[in-house]
Parts: structure tokens; C-alpha cells; sequence
């Protein structure tokens, strides 16, 4: 796992986890809670997106390995 906001590098295939709540956003799935389809990259995500665990903002995302 990179530093805490390390979504800033992140590649379209990386999962990430909250640093708050350690939900995973993961492209393979989306996020069925804010209606992102299967196949969106964490940086392809909107501005406004939040963890849907715990409203986290995106920089509060860390890459897993």
C-alpha cells in the first residue's frame, strides 16, 4: 500500500482503499452505491465522488498492491 493520497499516480487497473473506513474502489466493479459502471478508472471518477462507506474524499484513497 502507497501513502495517503497516492490516487494522484494511480493507473487505470489499481484498486484503492479508504484511509478512513478501508472500503475498496475497485475499476473491475464500480460503485453500484453512486451509480459508476464496471470498468471506470479511480481517476476517471467524478470530482464530487466520496467513499460510499464513510463520504471520504478521493484523496483520502490509497493504492493497494
Amino acid at each position: 500500500m502507497r501513502f495517503e493520497g497516492s490516487f494522484l499516480a494511480v493507473q487505470p487497473q489499481d484498486r484503492l482503499e479508504c484511509g478512513i473506513c478501508w472500503w475498496v474502489y475497485d475499476p473491475e466493479t464500480g460503485d453500484e452505491t453512486r451509480r459508476i459502471p464496471p470498468g471506470t478508472p479511480f481517476a476517471e471518477l467524478p470530482e464530487d465522488w466520496c467513499c460510499p462507506g464513510c463520504d471520504a474524499p478521493k484523496h483520502k484513497f490509497m493504492v493497494t498492491e
